[in-house]
């Protein structure tokens, strides 16, 4: 069976024979949810490349546990990265994507608030359905066993996601109206891709058009015209399949 894994906030210079504190939510999960006890093993990490597989040394109950270090592991950066351009969807549709993504490999999930999009995070609105995705990226992150961690960016503009596009080694626009097969787009080797999934009502016009502008591609999946929350899952899987992050 697998080891239990939990998030620290750090293991910079961490080596074996060290003794790293596990506290906060993390901490009180182990041991008052897991009931982990002395001398059972856990990794720990701190979803920034570095992971450490320890033996528990005590606990304090249900706050805290102090593991030793046994052995470090330290992932090199993802290259290249995934970033989705996620339109807001109804419901918990988003948290599932957020977690069907960050199996798959995501880097950062960019929630867009597309011109369609009938769910609106303005303001305190946004608060907690933003706080919702981060939390199931981060459980997903540990599910996966990631050691490099998805994260969720701020609520994104139509013009956050140009300048995105721009910067980016490759952007592609999911778009029902397309007329080039996903497959026949040329993946780079390493740097950031970018994937742009549009919302329920799909996007406007203008909104491809500035896309384009900017640079990215315009592609569809196949005849089927897929769920925006599921959209960016079937994305992610055939383009990540075409580079060494899957070889």
């Amino acid at each position: 069976m697998s080891l239990p894994v939990h998030l620290v906030d750090s293991l910079a210079g961490v080596a074996v024979g060290d003794v790293v504190t596990v506290d906060g939510d993390e901490g009180r999960h182990a041991v008052a949810v897991r009931r982990l006890a002395v001398d059972e093993q856990v990794v720990i990490t701190d979803g920034l490349g570095t992971s450490a597989t320890g033996t528990i040394r005590s606990t304090q109950a249900k706050r805290s546990m102090d593991v030793v270090v046994d052995s470090v592991d330290v992932a090199p950066p993802l290259d290249p990265t995934f970033t989705v351009a996620q339109a807001l969807p109804k419901g918990e549709r988003g948290e599932l994507a957020v977690e069907m993504m960050t199996e798959i490999g995501v880097s950062t999930v960019m929630p867009w608030a597309a011109t369609r999009s009938i769910v609106s995070w303005r303001g305190e609105r946004g608060v907690k359905p933003l706080a919702r995705w981060r939390s199931t990226a981060r459980e997903a992150s540990k599910q996966a066993r990631r050691s490099w961690f998805s994260q969720v960016s701020e609520l994104a503009s139509t013009a956050d996601v140009v300048a995105r596009i721009e910067a980016a080694s490759l952007a592609v626009v999911l778009w029902e109206s397309a007329t080039r097969p996903i497959a026949s787009v040329d993946v780079p080797t390493s740097g950031e891709i970018l994937l742009v999934i549009g919302p329920e009502g799909s996007f406007t016009p203008e909104e491809v058009d500035a896309f384009v502008a900017a640079g990215a591609v315009s592609v569809k999946m196949g005849a089927e015209v897929l769920r925006t929350s599921t959209a960016g899952v079937a994305a992610l899987a055939a383009v990540m399949s075409r580079t060494s992050r899957w070889a």
